[in-house]
């Protein structure tokens, strides 16, 4: 009985809910959007990026479903008409509709539903395995789907044509990433950044070669910013493939000499000189103010600023482990510091990220056996 009681209260409540609002007094509806709160989210996004809090993928997936929100709240913004006076008539009538149809179909429309619909026979099921059975989250591709539709609608949309062309990138679309690369350059103008993206597209959609016409746009970068890393990067690559080894190494060099120390792609650059050298190409190690500092330093002011070197060094493997020559400075700099445990867990990270590569784990278990961290 109690539960029943519980049932009709509940029920009760929800019919009152409904009825609440309906019965108030209509007010004008007002205009606004969301537009702001989504561009301050993109940047929120690329502040954590940048900080590396997150990952690529999750920052391009989190890009991606806040920008489908703000385009469509750029469809939407303003639509929603005022409430007029003359209207507020036929609008009460409605309203009365509604609270009837609420009236009726609270109370009787569930038990309906699930006596028609229902198992009530059926035994429950424990809270884990419905945790377990959840559904996820959307998938990129209905995301981009979305994203595609609005495009559709509004063809000169310059920021979501920005939007959606590194994921073209990232499912492997590259004519289509070549294609919204060029509408967000007439669109949305001509910059270094924009130009360097459209040789990138341009080359994937090449299968990694360097075409004349990607060549050209990153010219174009290099003209408008000298410093545009990925077009430096990429002219370096063009002349690689066109045999001019030197030529290449001249041009990643110098791009490595203008990298902040903590430029992300640093490690890639490095990568390639090595293979086009044929030499391992070494960290940016300390500068002459860093080592100068450090001999005013107390030991163990030095033991902390090593460690914080350390430190920054198994980040940046964590974030790239394909860099085996990292992973072997971080091995035995963990020797050094008297942090075994560390190192042979570095030993275990290191494996796990080479697993590809059998040559480079063969180095990894030499330095275990000459370090004596077996066992």
């Amino acid at each position: 009985m109690i539960l029943w009681l519980i049932f009709v209260s509940m029920t009760i409540a929800a019919i009152l809910a409904v009825l609440w609002p309906l019965g108030r007094n209509p007010r004008a509806v007002r205009g606004g959007s969301d537009l702001l709160v989504y561009k301050d989210q993109l940047q929120e996004i690329d502040r954590d990026r940048a900080a590396g809090l997150i990952g690529e993928a999750e920052a391009e997936a989190a890009r991606l479903e806040v920008s489908r929100r703000l385009l469509a709240a750029a469809d939407t913004a303003g639509s929603e008409p005022r409430t007029a006076p003359a209207a507020a008539a036929h609008y009460m009538r409605r309203r009365r509709v509604a609270a009837l149809a609420a009236l009726i179909i609270l109370p009787f429309g569930p038990p309906g539903l699930y006596l028609a619909l229902g198992s009530p026979n059926l035994p429950g099921e424990p809270a884990f395995a419905r945790v377990k059975t959840a559904q996820g989250h959307e998938s990129i591709a209905s995301l981009v789907n979305e994203v595609e539709a609005h495009l559709a609608r509004n063809p000169n949309d310059g920021a979501g044509w920005e939007v959606i062309a590194p994921v073209y990138i990232r499912l492997g679309r590259f004519d289509d990433a070549v294609a919204a690369r060029r509408k967000s350059l007439a669109l949305n103008g001509d910059t270094a950044a924009r130009e360097a993206d459209l040789g990138e597209a341009l080359a994937a959609a090449a299968n990694g070669v360097v075409t004349a016409e990607a060549k050209d746009a990153f010219e174009r970068a290099v003209a408008r910013d000298p410093h545009e890393p990925k077009a430096r990067y990429f002219l370096g690559l063009a002349a690689k493939q066109d045999g001019k080894n030197e030529e290449a190494v001249s041009i990643w060099r110098s791009l490595l000499a203008d990298a902040p120390p903590d430029a992300p792609w640093g490690a890639f650059v490095r990568q390639a000189l090595a293979r086009a050298t044929g030499t391992p190409v070494a960290e940016p190690g300390p500068g002459s103010a860093d080592v100068a500092a450090a001999a005013n330093m107390s030991d163990d002011q030095r033991r902390d600023m090593i460690r914080g070197m350390v430190a920054r060094l198994a980040d940046r493997l964590h974030d790239n482990g394909a860099d085996v020559e990292g992973w072997l400075r971080l091995v035995r700099a963990y020797v050094v510091l008297g942090d075994r445990d560390k190192a042979k867990a570095a030993v275990a990270d290191a494996k796990r990220a080479l697993a590809d590569h059998p040559d480079e784990i063969k180095r990894i278990d030499d330095l275990v056996k000459g370090l004596g961290l077996e066992g």
